[in-house]
């Protein structure tokens, strides 16, 4: 017996409590996964097959049961850094019914299952119901107290939600006052979701950022509304929709029409279309009509939910500790295709990331032709092992976003071959031919021509934003007319407009135009002026080099006068030097393994020659405290590198590049050579305070803006850098931040929070 077979065996011995103990471990992790961080691991039809799993063992096996069976209670999404709300009337979550394959019967016969079990309990032949679309959405409910919104909540744990009113504040269809003849209490229960279509833009911008796309509107959802930062909510395009009632003082409710007569005066939006049924055979009917319909919607769903429509009877047939015995969800099967994946083109995004995108043979899919699909990035073209050629199964996420499913490799070609996206472009941009670079830690590929087409409306748009140039009026809109409309190429070119041609600029179509005028092309000329004389730490981050960032920025005008002197990278170029000689000078330790048997007195010889040419290098430094060379043990040394050592290279390679020396040439046209306004001569005479010593990087969603930390940082005597690195001495998080989490647990870095970092400001200790 191999070792598969004997994996095989063991699993046939295994018992049911014991199958049942796996799967309550597998679902409880993916409850996790899926509810409180929003980063599912699995889909959602194999979620549904070990959820139902489960349920027949418990019908099987009703001993089974315990009060934490993932059938006796709702998925829990509670976070940290929220407060937490009781909720007035539990929120339930709602037990699923499935649609099935054709030859395995009835599709809908656990729908007709449903719906004679309600006749049952209630003695009647044919009670009325409601059939309306389920939301693909995260569930929320909002409070109105005497008509005024009094706070927003997630589910929570069913009893306990978290507060996210400053978040539901940003969606623009919630209404925070309700008009007159509101209840005294009304709790609105329904989802907040993301339209397809927006969603579809906010994937190609995190495509084009080289950020990791979003499994599905229903992740980016998620993901959204447990943001810290309201500011950052309100950029994302959520809505809500009701769909049910919690906690209410008011006149009587008595059937769904009565409940949303209410929601349409109060002007709360509502979940629709609402079709009532007064039979098996028109429940059937409704719940077709309903997978039709959800097409059109404009947003994700997955089911149609069946309610009985009587508040009276759903009373009198309660719930269980889960779900409500009155309700359930049927789920469709989604619809799939093959076809056969013609080729692979890339698309050159807004800041340079280059997206794969499959070129497909057209195929009919949830009512339309598809024939391309986004494959997001090399390691998704990987995980998937998508090969040109391929025949592919085809899916619509939420009925709307084309989808590979997995390729069909059965129907291979036997000529495929793995796909490299790097060889396919053959290592240059599609759009202007510079060299392609694979970030640190990043999975996208990017062009690294600063002047690349391309890139010219995103360049802008960073070049002209408050923490660069803050170039009024020049962002966004304006940035794409420019570049379209030809008037410039690149963001320097900028400072060869004139009033006249700004004024003249057509921000709408040739149809419809829309001047952008001469008031605003003089601000935004005077802004351009005064940008001339910006210091250069805001010159350093208007140029948009990979990994400078604000605080890079500002660390690095620290070391340098001016451009300059930066560009002519002396320091730099040192710094490179002295890490390659200190990790040379530690290979040579006797103790290595890799010097095992090789003359000790050697190696030391070598070592004390090659350190006293270190210290010889590295002395009118050290001497101004800008580094630090020291023993590190026997045998070793220790070099501080002040700007990372990932920043130090991308900073070298830009001014030695091509666009790099195009832009200091440009600059010097222009009579531009930034000065820096932070320059330290001697950084040994720096003021101590309680964060001396002590190097700090931020990341993720924090309570105020990032400079104001790094200013708090500074002023108490630490340092705030832009990359983590084995000197770095905390992580200070906020939500998200996933790469330097990931790199701070790699190198053994303390992750602390806000809280923490106040205390540390304040003289205290963790």
């Amino acid at each position: 017996m191999d070792l598969f077979e004997f994996a095989a065996s063991q699993q046939q011995k295994a018992t049911p409590q014991e199958r049942y103990a796996e799967l309550c471990d597998i679902v409880h992790r993916n409850n996790q996964l899926y509810y409180a961080q929003a980063q599912p691991e699995i889909s959602d039809a194999e979620y549904d097959k070990l959820y139902r799993e489960i349920e027949e063992l418990e019908r099987e096996h009703p001993e089974f049961i315990t009060p934490d069976s993932p059938t006796q209670r709702v998925g829990n999404d509670l976070s940290e850094g929220f407060h937490k709300v009781t909720h007035p009337a539990p929120m339930q979550s709602i037990d699923d019914i499935f649609e099935h394959k054709p030859e395995t019967g009835e599709t809908d016969a656990e729908l007709v299952e449903f719906y004679q079990r309600l006749s049952g309990s209630l003695g009647q032949t044919s009670p009325r119901v409601t059939i309306e679309p389920k939301i693909d959405g995260c569930a929320v409910t909002l409070l109105y107290r005497e008509g005024k919104l009094a706070y927003a909540a997630t589910r929570g744990d069913g009893r306990t939600g978290d507060d996210i009113t400053a978040n539901v504040r940003t969606i623009k269809n919630v209404p925070f006052i309700l008009p007159a003849g509101a209840p005294e209490l009304l709790e609105v229960r329904g989802e907040i979701y993301m339209p397809s279509a927006d969603f579809d833009i906010l994937n190609a911008e995190r495509d084009a950022d080289g950020l990791p796309a979003f499994a599905n509107p229903r992740n980016a959802t998620a993901g959204t509304i447990k943001l810290l930062d309201s500011a950052e909510v309100a950029r994302r395009p959520l809505r809500f929709l009701a769909h049910g009632i919690g906690g209410y003082e008011g006149p009587a409710l008595r059937t769904t029409a009565d409940f949303t007569d209410l929601l349409d005066r109060m002007g709360i939006p509502r979940n629709q279309p609402v079709i009532y049924a007064d039979s098996l055979q028109e429940t059937r009917a409704a719940v077709q009509q309903v997978n039709i319909l959800r097409r059109e919607l404009g947003y994700g769903t997955d089911g149609a939910v069946i309610k009985l429509d009587d508040f009276a009877l759903r009373e009198s047939l309660g719930s269980t500790a889960r779900a409500p015995r009155w309700a359930a969800a049927f789920k469709y099967l989604p619809e799939q295709k093959e076809t056969v994946l013609r080729g692979i083109s890339i698309q050159v995004g807004r800041t340079g990331v280059l997206t794969p995108v499959a070129e497909l043979e057209p195929v009919q899919l949830s009512g339309t032709t598809v024939s391309r699909a986004t494959l997001h990035n090399q390691d998704e073209i990987e995980r998937k092992d998508i090969r040109i050629g391929d025949t592919v199964l085809m899916e619509k996420s939420g009925e709307i976003i084309p989808a590979v499913v997995h390729v069909v490799t059965t129907k291979r070609p036997a000529d495929a071959v793995p796909y490299s996206l790097y060889d396919a472009v053959g290592g240059v941009c599609p759009s202007c031919g510079a060299p392609i670079a694979q970030e640190e830690g990043q999975v996208a590929w990017r062009c690294t021509n600063f002047a690349c087409p391309a890139q010219a409306a995103m360049r802008t748009t960073y070049f002209c934003r408050r923490e660069a140039l803050d170039i009024e009026n020049l962002g966004g809109t304006v940035a794409e007319a420019l570049v379209n409309r030809g008037y410039i190429t690149t963001p320097l070119d900028l400072f060869s407009l004139t009033v006249e041609q700004l004024g003249a600029l057509n921000l709408g179509s040739d149809d419809e135009p829309r001047r952008f005028g001469e008031k605003n092309a003089a601000k935004a000329l005077a802004a351009l002026a005064n940008a001339r004389s910006l210091p250069l730490e805001r010159w350093l981050t208007a140029f948009g080099i990979s990994t400078i960032g604000t605080v890079t920025a500002r660390t690095t005008a620290r070391y340098h006068r001016n451009l300059q002197e930066l560009a002519g990278g002396e320091f730099l170029r040192l710094l490179v030097q002295l890490e390659e000689g200190v990790e040379q000078y530690n290979t040579l330790n006797p103790k290595a393994r890799a010097n095992k048997g090789a003359d000790k007195d050697t190696l030391l010889a070598r070592q004390a020659e090659l350190k006293a040419a270190l210290e010889a290098t590295a002395a009118p430094y050290t001497a101004r405290g800008y580094v630090t060379l020291e023993a590190d043990g026997a045998n070793k040394l220790k070099f501080t590198n002040p700007l990372g050592s990932v920043s130090t290279r991308k900073l070298l390679a830009y001014f030695n590049s091509t666009a790099g020396q195009s832009v200091l040439q440009t600059l010097g046209q222009l009579g531009i050579n930034p000065v820096s306004a932070g320059f330290v001569e001697n950084m040994n005479n720096q003021a101590e305070g309680p964060l001396s010593g002590k190097t700090f990087v931020l990341t993720g969603a924090l309570s105020r803006p990032r400079p104001e930390f790094e200013k708090m940082i500074t002023a108490a005597g630490g340092k705030a850098t832009g990359s983590v690195t084995k000197n770095t001495t905390y992580l200070v998080a906020g939500e998200g931040g996933g790469s330097k989490r990931d790199k701070a647990a790699r190198l053994g870095i303390p992750v602390i929070g806000e809280e923490e970092l106040l205390t540390l400001l304040e003289g205290g200790s963790l």
